[in-house]
């Protein structure tokens, strides 16, 4: 169902901590004129943790709206919380979303079990096509193959943002996954190598910084150019490097607020990168040109 480059995008706010509604519809514009081919607004990378759930959906409407029917539109809507995921999903669907992005229950590490009742109970009730979001490393809890395609049965999960790291679990799933069940990479770093093994694209974070960059790349390892799509891998490497030199997001915001895109700020817990850092991303936007 998805193919090819969706941005997860920054949620950028002013200086007095309100989201910043142009510079995000602003933000919109410039990923579909460097041709994405959706957005992915309010996951990790959208500061999720500390939007609250108005602001949430107020940010999936912003970005819908501004998308005008040009690119699907994937709401982050996920939850440790099942009820919560699926009033979030069904706030999402009403408000224009195309699917949702349903995190891995964080914290309270469910069993294989307990992921696929809260999985499949979404996908019952939220009203939008499911993808799962598999991130081990930041939720303490990995979706194993096994459960993922069980949840690949079911007619409204259509595919998985795969962030586990593991090439021998992306490897197993894609040989195994049902017809019409995408892998998209969940990291910027392994999107040559799982696109190349038969997956489908990548939800991107470099792509906030240049997404006409991570669109070719992408195009040329579903095309099996693969060649040259190793050769735009490497030109982007460091950048793939620089926007996790903190925790994500803090580095690909700074490098947006250094291209003039937008300003600076955070919510806490989530601060500024350091002076060192800064001046490893300059030096990465200097030499890739991106500035």
């Amino acid at each position: 169902m998805f193919r090819g480059v969706y941005t997860a995008l920054v949620t950028p706010f002013a200086s007095d901590g309100a989201v910043d509604e142009p510079r995000l519809r602003d933000l919109v514009d410039a990923q579909i004129a460097g041709g994405v081919d959706g957005l992915v607004p309010v996951g990790t990378t959208g500061e999720s943790p500390t939007v609250t759930h108005e602001e949430n959906i107020r940010i999936v409407e912003i970005v819908v709206e501004q998308a005008g029917n040009r690119v699907p539109v994937i709401a982050g809507t996920g939850s440790n919380s099942t009820a919560e995921a699926i009033d979030m999903t069904v706030r999402a669907r009403d408000v224009g979303a195309t699917a949702t992005l349903q995190v891995t229950p964080y914290y309270n590490k469910p069993s294989q079990e307990g992921l696929y009742r809260h999985f499949s109970t979404i996908a019952d009730r939220g009203g939008l096509p499911v993808v799962v979001y598999n991130i081990p490393g930041r939720t303490g809890r990995n979706v194993e193959n096994e459960t993922m395609i069980r949840l690949a049965g079911h007619d409204n999960i259509v595919g998985v943002k795969e962030a586990s790291a593991s090439m021998a679990q992306v490897m197993e799933l894609v040989h195994s996954r049902p017809d019409g069940f995408c892998i998209l990479s969940g990291d910027d770093n392994l999107t040559l190598p799982i696109v190349m093994l038969g997956g489908d694209g990548v939800i991107s974070v470099a792509s906030n910084v240049v997404p006409d960059r991570m669109k070719s790349l992408v195009e040329e390892a579903l095309s099996g150019n693969a060649e040259r799509a190793r050769t735009l891998h490497y030109e982007l490497l460091p950048l793939f490097r620089a926007v996790f030199l903190d925790t994500n997001p803090i580095p690909v915001k700074y490098a947006l607020a250094a291209l003039g895109r937008m300003e600076e700020v955070y919510r806490l817990p989530m601060c500024e990168l350091s002076e060192d850092n800064k001046r490893k991303l300059d030096g990465v936007l200097d030499q890739l040109q991106i500035r």
